[in-house]
Order: structure tokens, then C-alpha cells, then sequence
């Protein structure tokens, strides 16, 4: 039998403090999701994209280039150290697995990998994901925030939180879009939580590929559309409007396709914006408001951003 394939790993040896933005360089560099590991005892941290395929000669010194330009900006980038190599599979897949913990967003959810014997609480939904070669297992802040509202969606907590989005059915009888899905991540939580019908689409045939077997694993398949979609050719439009969008997508994409995205959402709908360094955060929130939207739940975590807006009354 022949031995699977081998890795190609590219990493930047950096610090907490610019951890996400070399995260969100390697991973705008190469089209694939960053993965993050912080040594707790050196206080270091590794920043690696895995591909199939071996890297071009350019892309270290692309890289080199893009760390300047992030050191530029204030941040304390450490060592700052680029390195590439081969890997073998089961080396990639038994390295990552002490990584990995499992994430709870309040009492309604439970995000683990299959490797994991923890047992989800009395009503709380289990989401099992395994790491791939894009990362998307809830443990980035941006995936964070948004799991986080569509739990608080899901039990309607709009009123006790004080903000301003509204009150309608419970989520169970609400319709959900995940635009940019990635592993799927969001898309099978909220099917899991009970929203119907659930979309999603993503713009890479790898990551539809993904999201679909991870929709497998977790028995969702039936209650989830999963496609191959590019959000600039959403329509202003839309057949179908849903009651809460997700777009987990970088600060210019949103910006530039803002109308196209507005129009997936119902009047009385909510819109989960993320994937925004904190910094570009205040522009993408006046695309929105431009728009007609107001925003009435935000976080800050790291050097992001997230927010939920619904139309102004």
C-alpha cells in the first residue's frame, strides 16, 4: 500500500501580540486558512499554512515583505522567523491533536475534535470538527463571536442582553446563510441548534468539499445546502431572504459587496459581520450603516473585531 502523500508547511515563528496578523497574511498569501499554536512556557507563537503542494520560491520573501509592513504598523513581531518544510501526514495529523481543546459558547454548545471523550451537557448541542488543512474549528475569535450569536439567537436572549435587534420566533422556526463557510463550522452549529433551512457556500471547491464531510459527521447533511457560491455574484434581489446571515469574510470583500450582502437579509433579520481587524472596523461598520443597518452587539478580542447589525427602525 502506498504511504499518503507528504505536506508542505510554511511557518512564521512571531509573537501573541501579532499572531493574528500574520495568521490573516500567511492565510491572504497562500488562500488557506492559518493555524495558530501559542507556547505557553517560551511565550512564542507558530503560525503555519499546510498545502498538497510544494511552495514557490517567491513566497518567503512575499512573506518576509509582509511582516515588515506589519511591524510598520506597531506590532512587536518577535523572530519573526520563515521557514518551510516536508512533513508527513501522520506526523501533520498526530502533531495537532494536543492543540486542539474543546470550546464551549455558553451552556447551548459544545465544539470539540472526534479525539475528545468530553460529553456535552444536559441540551447542549455537539459539534465535532477535526482539524484539516484549513483551520476552521472554531478557534479563531472571529469564528468565536459568531458561534456565540447564533447561540444567542438561538435562545432569544436579544431582550436580557439589552441591545436593540429584535424579538421575533424562536430560532428553531429561523432561517440561516453562512456566506464564506469555510469547514462549515457555523452553518452545521446552527442546524444543530435547530435553525431551518440552513445555507451555505463558499467560493473554494476545497472548503465546500470540507464542509459537506464535516456536515456528514455530524449527521446534518439532510438539514444543511451546501454549495459552491462567489458572494460578487449574490444578487440584490434575492429569491430568499433569511433571518440571520453570517459573513465571516476579510474587511474589503465586505465593503465592496455590502449592498449584495444586505439584500440576503430579512427586515426584521440580524447580520453577523467578522473576519475585520479591529482597525478596519469602524469603516466596514459605516459601509453597513449606509446601508440602513445599526449595530447592536460588538466584540474586540486580540487585534479583532466582530459585530451583529440589524436594519435601523
Amino acid at each position: 500500500m502506498k504511504s499518503a502523500k507528504p505536506l508542505w508547511r510554511i511557518s512564521v515563528t512571531t509573537s501573541l501580540e501579532a499572531e493574528d496578523a500574520v495568521a490573516e497574511l500567511l492565510g491572504s498569501s497562500l488562500g488557506s486558512a492559518a493555524s495558530t499554536y501559542f507556547n505557553l512556557e517560551t511565550r512564542v507563537s507558530l503560525v503555519s499554512v499546510f498545502s498538497e503542494k510544494q511552495f514557490s520560491h517567491e513566497l518567503p520573501g512575499k512573506i518576509s515583505a509582509g511582516l515588515e509592513q506589519i511591524k510598520n504598523c506597531g506590532l512587536e513581531i518577535g523572530a519573526g522567523k520563515i521557514e518551510t518544510a516536508k512533513v508527513k501526514r501522520e506526523d501533520w495529523a498526530e502533531s495537532w491533536k494536543k492543540h486542539f481543546h474543546p470550546i464551549e459558547i455558553g451552556e447551548a454548545l459544545l465544539v470539540k475534535p472526534s479525539w475528545i471523550k468530553k460529553r456535552p451537557r444536559k441540551n447542549q448541542a455537539i459539534v465535532i470538527l477535526d482539524p484539516g488543512l484549513s483551520f476552521g474549528t472554531g478557534q479563531h475569535p472571529t469564528t468565536s463571536f459568531c458561534l456565540g450569536e447564533i447561540v444567542c439567537a438561538s435562545k432569544n436572549k436579544e431582550a436580557a442582553r439589552g441591545d436593540a435587534r429584535p424579538t421575533g420566533a424562536s430560532f428553531a422556526a429561523k432561517s440561516f446563510l453562512d456566506i464564506g463557510t469555510g469547514s462549515g463550522i457555523l452553518a452545521i452549529a446552527a442546524a444543530k441548534l435547530g435553525c431551518k433551512p440552513v445555507h451555505a457556500f463558499d467560493f473554494d471547491p476545497e472548503s465546500v468539499r470540507v464542509a459537506k464531510a464535516n456536515a456528514r459527521v455530524n449527521d446534518v447533511s439532510a438539514k444543511i445546502k451546501i454549495t459552491r457560491g462567489d458572494v460578487t455574484k449574490l444578487k440584490t434581489k434575492p429569491e430568499k431572504q433569511f433571518d440571520l446571515v453570517c459573513a465571516n469574510l476579510i474587511s474589503n470583500l465586505l465593503i465592496a459587496e455590502r449592498k449584495k450582502i444586505v439584500a440576503q437579509v430579512k427586515r426584521e433579520g440580524t447580520l453577523v459581520l467578522a473576519g475585520i481587524l479591529a482597525v478596519e472596523f469602524l469603516e466596514v461598520q459605516k459601509a453597513f450603516e449606509n446601508c440602513g443597518l445599526k449595530l447592536v452587539a460588538s466584540k474586540i478580542e486580540n487585534e479583532w473585531r466582530s459585530g451583529s447589525f440589524c436594519f435601523a427602525r
